[in-house]
């Protein structure tokens, strides 16, 4: 019964992300974007909780919840956007993006019919035990990827100091 409510919440959390996702992308005002866009850090966060890795969650909300959404809603009322309402799409868009989620639902089931998804081959966790380990999780972060963490932290610095330099007014 344990497993079967895990299941049911796991699916609540996927759809309710995959939906608050497709509503930030479609919407043209950005502050509604960004409200979309907390929904779906909380429901990913959520996933995290229910794998057991709760420290994950706790940072997946402080960091984009709290201060990459901060970050975002800054740029926004630097720019101060006017708009509201649907973005129009053209056809070729939205064909395009129900032919990936075709693909994607097709790639989905293959590897769920092959039994690949249970395995920590396809995750990459050499001990799928140890997958809420704050300890592991600190070693693997600072020693093997500590290049592409840096890498990162100085992209978005150059994409804040970028949106403030479009921003400012002569």
């Amino acid at each position: 019964m344990n497993a079967i409510l895990a299941n049911i919440g796991f699916w609540v959390l996927g759809i309710t992300a995959v939906v608050s996702a497709l509503m930030l992308i479609t919407r043209e005002n950005p502050v509604h974007s960004a409200l979309w866009m907390l929904l779906t850090f909380f429901c990913v966060a959520g996933i995290f909780v229910q794998l057991d890795a709760e420290f994950i969650a706790a940072i997946h909300v402080m960091v984009y919840a709290g201060a990459i959404l901060v970050l975002y809603m800054f740029v926004v009322m630097l720019l101060n956007p006017k708009s509201t309402g649907f973005i129009k799409m053209p056809f070729k868009v939205i064909l395009g993006a129900i032919v990936s989620f075709v693909i994607f639902l097709q790639v989905m089931m293959t590897l769920m019919g092959a039994d690949v998804i249970k395995t920590s081959q396809l995750t990459g966790i050499s001990d799928p035990n140890n997958f809420g380990n704050i300890k592991l999780f600190g070693i693997e972060l600072f020693t093997k990827y500590i290049v592409p963490f840096e890498i990162v932290s100085i992209m978005l610095l150059v994409a804040m100091i970028g949106a403030i330099v479009i921003a400012k007014k002569d």
